[in-house]
C-alpha cells in the first residue's frame, strides 16, 4: 500500500555532494571540485519509509534522484488496477532519467520497498553540467544503458519460465555483485507483481524453497541463499 507521505515530511537535510561517501560511484563521480562550486541549487536528501511514494506516473519530471541506501520499486498500473513492477532501484542507481527530456513526465510510480535514503537534484542542473563536462555526459549515457539493460533483463529473465525459475532468478539478482549471499525479501504481493505470478504462488514457492534449505532464514525476512542450487533451478 502506498503511503500518503509528502517529500516535505521525508526531507532530512541538504546533501554535501563533495564529501559524500558514495561520490565515486554515483552520477556526479566525474565532477571536479570546481564543478561542485557551480552547483547553486540545493540538493536535498529524503528518508523514505516503506510504502512511501517518491514520485507518481504523470508527475512533471523536474528532478532526478540517486539512491543512497535501500530499495525502491518502479510500478506501472494495468487497466484492471493491478500493478506490475517493472524494475527495482538500489544503492547508487539513478531514478527519473526521463527528466533529461525537458517538459516530460515520470513514466512510473517510484515507491520505497525498504527504509530508503535518496538525494534529489534538479534535472536542469544535470543538463547544464553535462553540456560542459564530458565525464558527466558519458556517465549519463552509461546510466541510460544500465536502465535499458535492467528493463531487458526483467523481460527476458523474470517474465519467462516457471514460477520456481522466476523466483530463483530474482533471488540471484538480489545478491548480484555482492560478496555475501544474504538478502532481504519483499512482500509476496510485490514479488508476484515483479514476476507476473500470483501472490499465492509466490508464497507457496518461497515456502518450498525454505523447506529445501535453498533459503535459510537468519532474521525475520532475511535469508542466506544456496546460490549453486538456485542457479541450477534458474537455468532449468
Amino acid at each position: 500500500m502506498v503511503k500518503s507521505v509528502t517529500l516535505r515530511d521525508a526531507w532530512s537535510g541538504e546533501a554535501d555532494c563533495l564529501n559524500c561517501s558514495l561520490r565515486t560511484t554515483v552520477l556526479f563521480a566525474g565532477l571536479a571540485e570546481a564543478d561542485f562550486e557551480r552547483i547553486h541549487d540545493p540538493i536535498d536528501q529524503f528518508t523514505l519509509k516503506p510504502g512511501t511514494s517518491l514520485y507518481r506516473t504523470g508527475d512533471p519530471a523536474d528532478h532526478m534522484f540517486t539512491v543512497r541506501s535501500g530499495v525502491l520499486k518502479l510500478v506501472q498500473y494495468l487497466p484492471d488496477g493491478s500493478q506490475r513492477i517493472v524494475r527495482i532501484a538500489r544503492t547508487t542507481d539513478v531514478l527519473g532519467l526521463e527528466a533529461m527530456l525537458e517538459g516530460g513526465t515520470y513514466q512510473h510510480d517510484a515507491v520505497a520497498l525498504q527504509p530508503t535514503e535518496v538525494c534529489r537534484f534538479p534535472a536542469r542542473l544535470v543538463r547544464d553540467l553535462g553540456c560542459n563536462n564530458p565525464d558527466l555526459h558519458r556517465e549519463l549515457i552509461a546510466r541510460w544503458q544500465r536502465a535499458l539493460n535492467e528493463a531487458d533483463a526483467w523481460l527476458t529473465e523474470l517474465s519467462t519460465g516457471s514460477a520456481r525459475q522466476r523466483i530463483a532468478r530474482l533471488l540471484l539478482r538480489l545478491v548480484r555483485d555482492r560478496e555475501s549471499s544474504a538478502c532481504q525479501l519483499f512482500s509476496r504481493e510485490d514479488m508476484g507483481a515483479m514476476l507476473g505470478i500470483t501472490t499465492e504462488t509466490a508464497s507457496r514457492t518461497i515456502a518450498e524453497f525454505k523447506r529445501q534449505s535453498l533459503l535459510v532464514e537468519t532474521n525475520p525476512n532475511r535469508f542466506l541463499l544456496d546460490i549453486p542450487n538456485l542457479k541450477r533451478i534458474a537455468e532449468g
